[in-house]
């Protein structure tokens, strides 16, 4: 049998706070149990968000709190030909298509549908992308696809599932929001036309992470169940460019003291203002219950 591969993969456009402490731990800690290795990769496809000072912060609180990692640090900023590539890969068999609408008028389409025939939303809660052809007209949109860098690439979902075996399914080690375990059949579809490049960068969440985990050869993902169903839209994109299938272990989220996800806003919750207020590592862990 192969050797486990595990991985903790935030990305630098903040400082690190108790949930991303809970996550890099349970990643470490299983691949330590099990005689395997664990990576550090840094999702850093946003550039105007992301900046060296989080990067350096984020190796810093990590090395506090015991983790150490194999190097190089894969950056998702220096593969963006990786996802090209692979976006090439749909382009040629016509599963992919440019799209021009913003989040406001996919947001304004959404809002003015009459209220018995209200617009579907993704699991994250964003309507899903409308056909164009209903917002804009032909010229409109031609004049919008001849703009360079004004479109994204979105994923043709009815398209790409006529291509994948049906069901699509993941094996979950951990549990879904409601307690989801063993064989999950993938829902894809839930997210309507997905985004694999956004306007700015020529990739997206949803494209870089399936790509990275299989360039790294990770057997095991290791994350928070508010990406559950992320992963039905991974399941996909593995069928679609023959990539393998990792394991899945989904855990449960720190929440704050209002039982809200927590977020890097959240000053308070850093790992290194706790650092900064003098509270240890064995702190840390009895806070997030590890």
């Amino acid at each position: 049998m192969s050797t486990p591969v595990f991985r903790f993969a935030p990305s630098p456009n903040g400082y690190l706070h108790l949930g991303h402490a809970y996550s890099a731990l349970k990643n470490y800690e299983f691949a330590q149990r099990c005689g395997g290795r664990f990576l550090l990769r840094l999702e850093d496809i946003d550039q105007a968000r992301c900046t060296e000072a989080y990067a350096q912060a984020i190796f810093e609180d990590l090395s506090w709190l015991g983790l150490t990692w194999e190097e190089p640090v894969r950056r998702q900023s220096g593969h963006f030909e990786d996802y090209e590539r692979a976006l090439q890969s749909l382009r040629e068999r016509s599963l992919v298509y440019k799209a021009t609408l913003s989040r406001r008028e996919v947001r304004d389409f959404a809002a003015g549908q009459p209220e018995q025939s209200s617009w579907p939303s993704d699991p994250d809660g964003a309507p899903i992308y409308p056909p164009e052809e209903v917002i804009l007209s032909a010229e409109d949109r031609r004049q919008r696809e001849a703009m360079d860098h004004n479109f994204a690439w979105r994923l043709k979902m009815n398209e790409a599932l006529a291509c994948v075996p049906d069901p699509l399914v993941w094996e979950e080690n951990g549990s879904g929001p409601q307690g989801e375990r063993g064989a999950v059949s993938a829902d894809p579809a839930a997210w309507g036309d997905v985004v694999l490049a956004r306007k700015d960068v020529p990739t997206s969440y949803h494209l870089a992470v399936t790509i990275d985990d299989a360039a790294q050869g990770v057997t095991d993902i290791v994350r928070g169940c508010d990406l559950f169903w992320s992963t039905s839209v991974h399941r996909l994109l593995q069928s679609l460019l023959k990539l393998p299938v990792p394991r899945y272990i989904h855990h449960d989220l720190v929440l704050d003291e209002n039982g809200r996800k927590l977020s890097k806003s959240l000053k308070h919750t850093s790992v290194r203002s706790l650092r900064s207020q003098g509270v240890t590592v064995k702190d840390v862990r009895r806070m997030i219950g590890l």
